[in-house]
């Protein structure tokens, strides 16, 4: 998955007010009708899917599928910051703090399942890996401790840097799509990789607002 840094409160002030007065229309060359899995894992964040993915909607976004705003804010600053300069084309106006779907793949980072390959296509091994090997109490569905075994399994000790990343993309999907008994389900995982847990957890908080 893409890699999520966290910035100190003034850079992140800093870089948000440099993208909304430096950013400029642009055009994106993307093929929705096939996309890899992680261009689909991304687009979810390319609100108005002009196949780029700006600052403002990465916020969106992160607000749509249940954070607070205050932690969208400081990931979408830092997002746009870490990942903006490389998937933008060499052509694409600066500053180069918005995300191009077509190019996501550049922005992997390692300590991963593998269920990305390098252009960031689904691997269906890679992916039913992690229930042979981690999900020991219900074959498809994972705990809190199978996922961090499983995180602490994928660890890649040449690359430490990749290491947190992992487990704060991890850690925010378990706290937001794990059932009442704390099961991240085989489906919900599936989910993140081409993104549709998203459009899930987005619908599920639509609908509760209108019940309220």
């Amino acid at each position: 998955m893409a890699s999520l840094q966290r910035l100190p409160a003034a850079a992140v002030t800093a870089l948000l007010f440099l993208w909304v007065f430096s950013c400029e229309h642009v055009e994106a060359s993307i093929d929705f009708a096939n996309m890899t899995a992680l261009q689909k894992h991304a687009e979810f964040f390319d609100r108005n899917k002009d196949g780029i993915i700006t600052a403002s909607e990465i916020f969106e976004g992160f607000v749509a599928i249940g954070c607070d705003a205050e932690f969208a804010r400081a990931t979408a600053a830092s997002l746009s910051a870490g990942l903006g300069p490389i998937t933008s084309p060499v052509d694409a106006p600066l500053p180069h703090l918005s995300i191009y779907v077509e190019y996501v793949h550049r922005a992997m980072h390692g300590s991963d399942t593998g269920a990305y390959d390098a252009k960031g296509r689904f691997v269906p091994e890679k992916f039913e890996e992690i229930f042979t090997k981690h999900a020991k109490i219900s074959p498809d569905a994972l705990t809190s401790m199978e996922v961090q075994e499983m995180i602490l399994a994928n660890r890649d000790p040449l690359d430490p840097q990749s290491w947190s990343a992992s487990e704060r993309e991890w850690g925010l999907i378990y706290k937001l799509a794990s059932d009442k008994q704390g099961f991240l389900h085989k489906d919900s995982v599936r989910g993140i990789y081409d993104g549709s847990v998203f459009y899930k957890l987005e619908g599920q908080r639509t609908s509760s607002r209108s019940d309220m």
